[in-house]
């Protein structure tokens, strides 16, 4: 078990008391990235079993296997005890659980801790987005404190310490700077901006093209189907951030093609493992009860394909993941379509 604690001195900046609430391998490796550096950090997990087993053994062997968690960081399956005093939260749930985990610890909540999610989706039937769900469900007061992170972020390799660079997103400036503060290291570098929006969508719709990639990759395609899948993503994805009010330029940084190039082309993306098996073979069925973690690409192909709809936007990649997925359509026959598309022009 890797045991690389290099927590650095605090004299000088904030000492936050974090509680993180999901404990998949995002969840965790955030965790151990802030217990590392010296913050008091509890780790909720939703099955009490799961925090007892953690805590137990001082590793998450289910979610990030291999890497010793620090003294500093404690599992708990108590929402309760992980909020109590914390002056930071961080919250990691899947979108398809994140309305009921905010609505449970809205109670518990203290009133001035700064809140970052790093939960990457749209929600679906109402097609929020994150921030719109947050913002529903908070009071008005707390909203300056929600902060997003993304960027290209695997949860291994930020465990492993491998340098990453990451975007996080908040309307208050002084809010920004202290989350990038504390999660700041001199192996995980945050650099911040007011787009909220374009943080949250780039997160979003990356899965989905990278769905797409691993089809072509399942396929055999070879690397120019998949350099032009992820060019022509970034395209559809700035289109539907455009229309829903997102800077362009956001697009084109960490939390657009950053991570949008990781996962079409990392072997850790799960989402584009889901591709790789489809275009491989396999149904949606079969792929889905060989996976323990969630693949959020899925839910949100659903969700983006309606939101593009919503907005009238077009976006031709999605729509025949879309068909992949949920319509039961060859995935030859969605590149061949997508190949065959009448022709235009590249800015358009």
């Amino acid at each position: 078990m890797q045991d690389d604690t290099r927590g650095r001195d605090l004299e000088g900046s904030r000492q936050e008391t974090v509680a993180v609430l999901g404990a998949g391998s995002w969840g965790t490796a955030l965790a151990k990235l802030l217990a590392d550096e010296g913050h008091p950090t509890r780790l909720w997990a939703r099955r009490p079993e799961q925090a007892a087993d953690i805590e137990a053994s001082r590793e998450n062997a289910t979610y990030l296997p291999g890497f010793r968690l620090p003294d500093t960081l404690h599992a708990t399956g108590s929402l309760e005890e992980a909020l109590s005093g914390a002056t930071l939260i961080v919250w990691v749930v899947p979108t398809h659980g994140l309305r009921a985990s905010i609505e449970a610890a809205r109670p518990m909540l203290p009133p001035d801790a700064p809140i970052v999610s790093a939960t990457k989706g749209i929600e679906e039937g109402s097609l929020k987005l994150v921030s719109q769900i947050f913002e529903t469900l908070l009071p008005t007061p707390s909203h300056p404190l929600l902060t997003f992170l993304g960027g290209p972020s695997f949860a291994k390799e930020v465990a492993q310490r491998m340098p990453t660079a990451v975007s996080l997103a908040g309307r208050d400036a002084a809010v920004r700077e202290r989350v990038q503060q504390a999660f700041a290291t001199d192996r995980f570098r945050v650099y911040t901006t007011e787009d909220v929006i374009g943080v949250e969508l780039g997160g979003a719709l990356k899965n989905v093209i990278a769905i797409a990639a691993g089809i072509a990759d399942g396929l055999g395609l070879g690397h120019n189907t998949r350099a032009g899948l992820i060019t022509r993503g970034l395209a559809e994805i700035s289109r539907l951030g455009v229309a829903a009010g997102a800077n362009p330029l956001t697009l084109s940084g960490l939390s657009g093609m950053g991570d949008l190039v990781l996962t079409c082309t990392g072997e850790l993306s799960r989402n584009r493992q889901v591709g790789v098996q489809l275009g491989e073979g396999k149904t949606l069925a079969e792929i889905l009860d060989g996976m323990q973690m969630v693949a959020e690409g899925v839910r949100t192909t659903k969700s983006a394909h309606n939101l593009s709809r919503k907005l009238g936007v077009e976006m031709p990649i999605t729509d025949q993941v879309y068909a992949a997925l949920y319509e039961g359509k060859p995935p030859l026959a969605a590149v061949t379509d997508l190949m065959t598309r009448p022709p235009r022009d590249e800015r358009e």
